[in-house]
């Protein structure tokens, strides 16, 4: 079957909008390829193609299928970043940066491609030097299998959600793209016929490009298969249906290189993939923060340039980038960003923060970069004459006690229990009084020092206190970019000082300050009674 239906006609108002852009030398070539396969070539193949010409043919097939392209033969004028004769493929009709899947010259063949749509264009020029045999290629329609080269994709089984025909046998092969690295795949649906030892019907994972790779799991019933991560850049899966019973299906993404990761230390950088060049389209990436109990995480936009809000919505209904508190997109929304935005900190209300990239099939742009800092989990309290600090130990476990100091290197925490601890007056250890919005406090500095080597890395708090009110409170004021963390939070909550609570009962115990105060005053009124009737009996 070949291309209908309103697909088709966006691919084709999409294709007269790009040959408009092409140079008219009299040279017939490009066109739109609607069967369901073919082949094309530069134009006098296998003769040397002409000089300043330009060709771009458009591949649309069936809605729901991908298209399959391979090249035979291939010989351009060569140059090292493809400048002068050239060939690219696009994963779409656009000619998009975020679209494009390759440029390619010289005699080295491009790889096979699989379109993640029913749409792939391919763009020849040559400039007027130079001419060469120029190149062939074929495709086809595949609603089944197919290599995939991209950052990010999604596979569902033939026909899903519908049930999935017999007898069907389906490779995907993942990898092979500039992206490197291990894969992802995980399960978002699964239905296939069940059976001892999937037998019938079953879905397997290969940790690499064939079958002769080491098996990663043989799967089948309604239990979605566990989240795999391979161990090379490459992933073979193959699918498989008998002569009956057949079932939803299933339902995966991918995601590989640059586009998924999982960050454990304290403090670290993260951008969209090939930052700040323009990110590829079809993209749904992942990063997960995950530091240890009590700890939250602050995130810092450095950069941000998505494709703009939806002009009909006014939401960020294209690409946008999101936040959710927690592991996984279920746990509470924390932000969606769209567009050209300068955009305050963000800060978790767990020890795990997951950002998600998604875009669409065109309008790429810049992308983003982004540092995130591990909050410390700390109990601050005062009193009118000292401060109290505590921080678990385990949140800080690789650090000795001398790296965890008020003011100065000479007022480092002691070790006391299942604590860090610093108990200290306000004359010592560079507290300093201050006016703040009319208020006497209380001001000093908390460094802790997670410098490795040569590599610098402190971290500092502001803690304050009011003396009058005992009311204390912390607050991040360095972390990974000093530059960049104008904007403070407080950071002292309510399930931190729950969580300190018994300490706190414990620091109160020490309070001696109060009794003394309290002592006085008692003791200046006696005397002051006194004082009265003396003078009455006189």
């Amino acid at each position: 079957m070949g291309c209908t239906g309103a697909g088709c006609l966006a691919a084709l108002a999409v294709l007269c909008r790009v040959l408009g852009d092409a140079p008219s030398r009299g040279i017939k070539c490009g066109g739109v390829l609607s069967a369901p396969y073919g082949n094309f070539s530069s134009p006098n193949f296998p003769g040397r193609y002409p000089y300043e010409t330009e060709c771009t043919w458009l591949i649309v097939v069936a809605e729901g299928s991908s298209v399959l392209l391979s090249f035979s033969h291939f010989e351009l004028e060569y140059h090292a970043a493809c400048a002068y004769d050239y060939l690219q493929v696009y994963n779409g009709a656009a000619r998009d940066q975020g679209n494009l899947l390759g440029t390619f010259c010289g005699r080295s063949p491009p790889p096979p491609f699989s379109s993640a749509w029913h749409v792939m264009a391919v763009v020849f020029r040559s400039d007027r030097h130079v001419a060469k045999r120029g190149f062939a290629a074929a495709y086809r329609k595949d609603a089944c299998g197919g290599q995939l080269t991209g950052l990010s994709g999604e596979i569902t089984s033939p026909r899903y959600p519908e049930s999935y025909p017999n007898n069907a046998e389906c490779r995907w092969s993942i990898g092979g793209g500039s992206g490197g690295g291990p894969l992802t795949l995980v399960f978002t649906d699964f239905q296939v016929e069940g059976g001892q030892g999937c037998g019938f019907d079953y879905v397997a994972l290969f940790d690499g490009p064939t079958t002769a790779a080491p098996r990663l799991g043989r799967y089948c019933g309604s239990t979605r298969p566990p989240r795999i991560v391979s161990s090379t850049p490459h992933l073979l899966i193959l699918f498989k249906s008998d002569f009956n019973i057949g079932g939803r299906g299933f339902k995966a993404h991918f995601y590989s290189g640059e586009c998924q990761e999982v960050f454990t230390a304290v403090k670290g950088n993260l951008s969209s993939p090939r930052y700040p060049n323009f990110y590829p389209n079809n993209l749904k990436c992942q990063w997960s923060i995950q530091l240890p109990p009590g700890y939250r995480i602050k995130v810092f936009f450095l950069d941000m340039e998505l494709e703009g809000r939806s002009s009909l919505t006014g939401g960020c209904d294209y690409d946008h980038l999101a936040a959710f508190d927690g592991g996984t997109e279920n746990g509470s929304l924390l932000g969606r960003w769209c567009g050209r935005e300068s955009l305050a900190p963000v800060t978790s209300r767990s020890n795990q923060l997951l950002l998600v990239l998604h875009t669409d099939r065109n309008t790429a742009k810049r992308g983003f970069s982004i540092a995130y800092v591990g909050v410390v989990p700390m109990n601050v309290s005062c009193t009118r004459t000292d401060f109290h600090i505590q921080i678990p130990v385990q949140s800080l476990a690789q650090l000795e006690r001398n790296r965890i100091y008020l003011g100065t290197p000479s007022c480092a925490a002691q070790v006391v229990g299942r604590n860090f601890r610093i108990h200290t007056r306000f004359d010592t250890c560079g507290t300093e009084s201050q006016k703040r919005n009319n208020t006497s406090v209380i001001v000093s500095t908390l460094y802790i020092d997670f410098s490795a080597g040569d590599q610098e890395d402190i971290h500092q708090y502001e803690v304050q206190c009011e003396p009058k009110r005992k009311e204390a409170s912390v607050t991040l004021i360095a972390g990974p970019h000093p530059s960049r963390l104008s904007q403070a939070e407080n950071l002292v909550d309510a399930q931190q000082q729950e969580g300190g609570a018994t300490d706190a009962r414990e620091i109160k115990s020490q309070d001696t300050s109060d009794i003394v105060f309290i002592s006085v005053c008692i003791l200046a009124g006696l005397l002051m009674v006194i004082a009265v009737v003396g003078l009455v009996l006189l």
